[in-house]
């Protein structure tokens, strides 16, 4: 790949990620507000605006560090939608909704975008077309599958842990706020401990979802 590929890559993924993101964030804030919470409004974050869900360290100065060092894996966050429980309508299972709002908001864009590139042609039985507008769907598709499988599992204070929470017993409860206490660090830590499993658990995922997709589309 020559240089100016590889520039329209990089620019293609970092326009995926900030729209999913974008997405992914400003759905917890509408889904929050929707129940009856209206702290992300206050706080400016019932927004399309990405400048309004960026952290400077966590979404910008974090990954240029990890990508610098080698070995070291790519993380980053956008900056977390804040929200009250005890606000949003039907308890535990409304902050389970704002939670997963989230990440199904990314399932949503991966499945469209393979809609669309079946009914473009694009994407057939043989595969996708190595095309600018291939490109865009394919990555469109992974990135999106690789936020909601990462934001499902069940590690605080991933979304997935808000879900777990919903129906989980008193004592896995009492454990799974002792962890968030420590908030981004814990997936931090985990990330650089136990990145190679993690990544083949999303793996594993991610293929499971686009057999689906697959079957669904007739591919």
């Amino acid at each position: 790949m020559d240089i100016s590929a590889q520039i329209v890559h990089i620019g293609i993924v970092l326009g995926v990620i900030l729209l999913s993101m974008t997405l992914h964030e400003a759905m917890h804030a509408f889904m929050g507000y929707f129940l009856g919470d209206d702290t992300a409004k206050a706080q400016g974050r019932l927004t399309l605006n990405p400048i309004k869900h960026i952290d400077p360290f966590m979404t910008i100065l974090l990954p240029v560090i990890l990508a610098l060092t080698p070995g070291a894996p790519i993380f980053f966050f956008f900056l977390p939608v804040p929200f009250n429980p005890n606000r949003v309508r039907y308890g535990d299972w409304g902050a389970a909704l704002v939670a997963i709002a989230g990440p199904l908001t990314n399932f949503l864009i991966a499945f469209l975008a393979f809609g669309i590139g079946v009914l473009s042609g694009v994407i057939t039985s043989q595969g996708v077309e190595a095309t600018l507008v291939g490109q865009i769907i394919m990555l469109t598709m992974s990135v999106n599958l690789g936020f909601f499988v990462f934001n499902m599992l069940p590690i605080p204070p991933l979304d997935g842990s808000r879900v777990l929470y919903a129906f989980a017993p008193e004592a896995v409860r009492r454990g799974m706020e002792m962890i968030e206490r420590y908030g981004v660090m814990v997936i931090f830590a985990i990330v650089l401990i136990a990145s190679p499993v993690i990544s083949q658990i999303m793996i594993t995922c991610m293929n499971a979802i686009i057999s689906l997709f697959t079957a669904l589309f007739s591919v």
